[in-house]
């Protein structure tokens, strides 16, 4: 069960493509439990108005982004002069020092070890009814800690904190291997399944809550006696360790490459001057100059070598993933799958199976020939025509150098100059996010000052997610401004999810005594202290944690200068992906934990996130926020259309390389690792060979030992791809592709928010995609429909 727990980070496969880098008591004195009895309250209590005039929220949204003074007057709020007490990070009462850190992981082992006791002790038929919520809320505990700590250990700019929530991470996840070890929970969720009255009185979110936990239980092992457990434990530590050596490892064969000045000929002169000595130019292989001279360079055979070079791993990074692809063979093995790949799908993705996958991708691959074979034509013809020769064959080596000749003349012969940046502020933007959610889905993003403790760093921004309909509904933090200590990588965390706080949960915490209560926190009131002092939601007469997400990027700010930040098109459209995850957070409020927001099939967690991508390239769209930092006038379409129009000249062979990689991750967690012979250069490039119409690399590389994501990603490398067909199937059908204004239009928000968006994974996600485009071909989830799905890739229209 406890294999549900996932990071609060979600960093996409799109996100991560753009850079290559004490012992406490668990009970508390509670100061007002006896009717009564006053309360201690450690800051003013004011409820939030979120009556605020909409215009006012929209200007101010745009001002506390564009404009320093305005956000610095911003914080400085009446509730601050009045109180200086640190609320805690997220207002998390217990993560106000470094140490409160390890006090929320103890105190969470002694809550959750209660709920294993009440679990274990289960007999009634009531007992059995309550299980399944009794597990997700054991769940929700150990993620309270896990996801907070994980975002923290790795974006606090404060390392004594960052280390105290490494180790409460440590601790709570030694704990959850400690349950994941024991079969008493699995039993009882066992006895709870196979009683039809306990079934039948489950809705369908506790029923889908039930079945993935059981699953989880099985792919864990559990079921083996305890000599297979331990091996089981210790296979997962060491492919744990095998792959991350061989993410951080990753090095070429050879690591620098020269030449004589003279044979790098169209190398850009800044970069050639850098690297040259005594003649020579040297180019580290693993260094984004050697990827832009494989672009530019002239001759055919310096470019030759710098692909041999930056297409030939090491052979220790192929022993790395060798071994941890036979490991992770060893391990489904031992769970009783056949593959890895069989024990990664049949739960957790939309694919269920790796056959699935693979008409997928067959359809993929088909669909898409034709249009790889129209661009290597006009490489061919771009050959030519460079060398003035009937050359009849195009090499590795020349794709990206051709490729690149062609968006040259394209850029040269465009009428703008590119100056789209001055139109896309980041208050632009956010603004226009904001907009656009309230035309679609009736929310809004409106700015709230934080309070002592609060945040991080003083440059995070907080918002609050209001609906038109239930009010307070989420939190967002915005860390979107360059620091040196920060990761690059722009990432979506849920810091909370959605969960329905039950009132013995407000009971047990209003009766809490413990006999350290100097070391713990003082709460406001019962439900305060069910949700450690951070916000909850009180509409439909539910009580409710409200969803808590940080969005993090790392746009450069123009301090000391007098304009804002100015985001390129690509900033804004990463802006709007992250968005997409995060808004797929907000509107699956779930009831149980395990199910809320992002935690859905992997395969569908991407299709959110990868749809605001067409919205952010639509032209009634960027008219409700696009306009010039200076002079206010609207963006001039066409600059968006030539933009993407270049960007997206070679989309499909683009996509052929994808394609290629999701068949190899497919092969890589087959039964094939298995085998004695298993050899994972040879299966790289017979893939390439036969399904691929580019230039396939040569004998003697081996680009595998750089493809970090078959850690990451084992087996569901395919889900990109799947979402971006998902999503454009979804613009086009849903949102009529945008004409006529059909991507403002709330009908078809609302139409996408009931059948999708609001589910999370508490519904199959077949059923979602169904009910959202009205196809019931695509009901059952089956072979055929993975195989639909990929006959609809076509030709974007931008790239035409």
């Amino acid at each position: 069960m406890i294999k549900t727990v996932r990071s609060g980070l979600w960093t996409c496969s799109r996100c991560l493509r753009q850079t290559p880098r004490l012992r406490v008591r668990d009970q508390r004195r509670w100061l007002s439990s006896a009717p009564g009895a006053a309360t201690q309250v450690d800051t003013p209590h004011i409820p939030i108005d979120h009556s605020t005039d909409l215009k006012h929220d929209d200007s101010l949204l745009r001002q506390i982004f564009d404009s320093p003074p305005t956000f610095k007057d911003f914080t400085k709020p009446i509730l601050k002069v009045m109180s200086r007490e640190n609320v805690g990070l997220f207002r998390n009462k217990y993560l106000t020092t470094p140490q409160g850190f390890l006090i929320f992981a103890d105190v969470t082992v002694r809550r959750a070890q209660k709920v294993v006791d009440k679990v274990l002790n289960a007999s009634t038929l009531e007992d059995y009814k309550a299980i399944v919520r009794d597990l997700d809320r054991l769940s929700d505990l150990l993620c309270r800690v896990l996801d907070v700590s994980d975002f923290v250990r790795v974006t606090h700019p404060d390392s004594k904190i960052q280390d105290a929530a490494s180790e409460a991470w440590s601790l709570v996840y030694q704990y959850m291997n400690q349950l994941n070890t024991e079969t008493g929970l699995s039993n009882q969720l066992g006895v709870a399944l196979a009683n039809p009255e306990v079934m039948a009185s489950w809705n369908e979110e506790e029923r889908t809550v039930a079945k993935l936990l059981q699953q989880d239980f099985m792919k864990s092992a559990i079921h083996l006696p305890k000599q297979l457990r331990d091996r089981f434990v210790d296979l997962s530590q060491h492919i744990s360790e095998l792959g991350s050596a061989f993410v951080e490892y990753m090095h070429p064969e050879q690591t620098v490459i020269e030449f004589p000045s003279s044979k790098v000929y169209g190398l850009d002169p800044q970069i050639a001057r850098l690297r040259t000595r005594g003649g020579l130019v040297r180019l580290q292989t693993m260094a984004p100059e050697a990827t832009v001279a494989l672009r530019n360079v002239h001759d055919e055979d310096t470019r030759k070598a710098i692909y041999y070079a930056t297409r030939t791993a090491s052979g220790k990074s192929i022993q790395l993933l060798e071994a941890m692809l036979k490991s992770r063979a060893e391990l489904a093995k031992l769970s009783g799958f056949e593959s890895y790949g069989q024990m990664a799908l049949h739960d957790k993705m939309m694919a269920k199976t790796p056959e699935s996958v693979h008409q997928f991708l067959l359809a993929l691959s088909k669909r898409n020939e034709p249009l790889v074979e129209e661009e290597i034509a006009v490489l061919l013809q771009e050959k030519r025509k460079k060398l003035q020769s009937a050359v009849t064959d195009l090499q590795p080596w020349d794709r990206d150098y051709y490729m690149t000749n062609i968006r040259l003349a394209m850029r040269s012969r465009r009428k703008n100059d590119d100056f789209l940046s001055a139109y896309f502020s980041l208050g632009t933007v956010m603004q226009g996010l904001s907009r656009l959610f309230t035309r679609l889905y009736g929310i809004r993003l409106v700015p709230r000052d934080t309070l002592a403790g609060e945040t991080w760093h003083p440059d995070v921004r907080r918002l609050d997610v209001v609906s038109d309909t239930d009010g307070h509904v989420a939190v967002l933090y915005c860390d979107l401004f360059y620091r040196p200590d920060k990761s690059p990588n722009p990432a979506h965390f849920t810091v909370r999810c959605s969960r329905e706080i039950s009132e013995a949960e407000i009971r047990e915490a209003a009766e809490r005594k413990d006999d350290y209560a100097e070391e713990l926190p003082q709460f406001d009131s019962p439900i305060d202290a069910a949700n450690d002092g951070m916000h909850v939601s009180q509409s439909s007469g539910t009580i409710k944690q409200l969803p808590t997400i940080a969005l993090v990027c790392d746009f450069e700010e123009n301090k000391g200068r007098n304009k804002p930040a100015l985001l390129d098109y690509y900033q804004m459209e990463t802006l709007f992906h992250e968005m997409g995850h995060a808004i797929h957070s907000v509107l699956a409020r779930t009831s149980l934990q395990n199910v809320a927001g992002t935690r859905c099939a992997t395969d569908f967690a991407e299709l959110p996130s990868t749809l605001m991508e067409h919205f952010c390239a639509d032209p009634s769209v960027l008219g409700l926020f696009a306009r010039h930092y200076i002079t206010d006038e609207p963006l001039p379409y066409e600059m968006v259309v030539d933009k993407l129009h270049i960007a997206r000249r070679f989309e499909a062979s683009d996509r052929e390389n994808q394609i290629i990689l999701a068949m190899l991750d497919q092969q890589y967690h087959s039964s094939l690792p298995n085998e004695k012979s298993f050899d994972s250069t040879e299966i790289y490039l017979d893939l390439q060979r036969n399904f691929g119409k580019l230039p396939p690399d040569p004998q003697g590389t081996r680009w595998q030992g750089f493809f970090g994501h078959l850690f990451g990603y084992g087996s569901t490398y395919y889900s990109y791809l799947f979402d971006q067909v998902l999503s454009k199937r979804v613009w086009d059908v849903v949102f009529s592709a945008g004409q006529n204004g059909a991507a403002l239009d709330r009908a078809n928000g609302e139409r996408l928010k009931e059948n999708l968006l609001k589910w999370g994974g508490s519904r199959d996600p077949w059923r979602c995609l169904s009910d959202a485009l009205q196809d019931e071909r695509l009901v059952n989830g089956d072979e055929k429909a993975m195989r639909l799905v990929g006959s609809w890739v076509d030709r974007d229209e931008h790239a035409k």
